[in-house]
C-alpha cells in the first residue's frame, strides 16, 4: 500500500486542508499525519468523519502521496491542483498568499 493522508475543506473558507497528527486540520500539506498502512488510514478517515469534525470540515477523504526530499507530494494530478489553489485565477488561494 502507498502513503495516504486524509484531505477535506474547511467549512469556514472552503481552503483545502490536511489531517494533522493531533486529529486537527492545517493548510500544509507538509503537517499531515501519514498513514503507512489500510488499518491506519481507515482510522485517520473515521476520526475525520466524526460529528465533531462535521462542524469544521466537510467531504474528508483519503489521497495517495510520496514522502520526498521535498516533503509530501500526492500522486495524483488533481490533488495536486488542490494543494495549489485555483489554476484560472492567480490571486485566490494559496499561490495569492491568502
Amino acid at each position: 500500500m502507498s502513503l495516504q493522508i486524509v484531505t477535506a475543506n474547511r467549512l469556514d473558507d472552503g481552503l483545502v486542508v490536511f489531517m494533522t497528527a493531533n486529529h486537527g486540520w492545517s493548510d500544509d500539506i507538509h503537517q499531515a499525519v501519514l498513514a503507512e498502512d489500510q488499518a491506519h488510514a481507515d482510522d485517520l478517515l473515521a476520526r475525520a468523519s466524526t460529528r465533531d469534525q462535521d462542524i469544521v470540515v466537510v467531504g474528508p477523504y483519503l489521497i495517495e502521496v510520496e514522502a520526498s526530499e521535498a516533503g509530501i507530494v500526492p500522486t495524483k494530478y488533481r490533488e495536486v491542483l488542490r494543494t495549489k489553489g485555483p489554476s484560472v485565477r492567480q490571486d485566490l488561494g494559496y499561490q495569492a498568499g491568502q
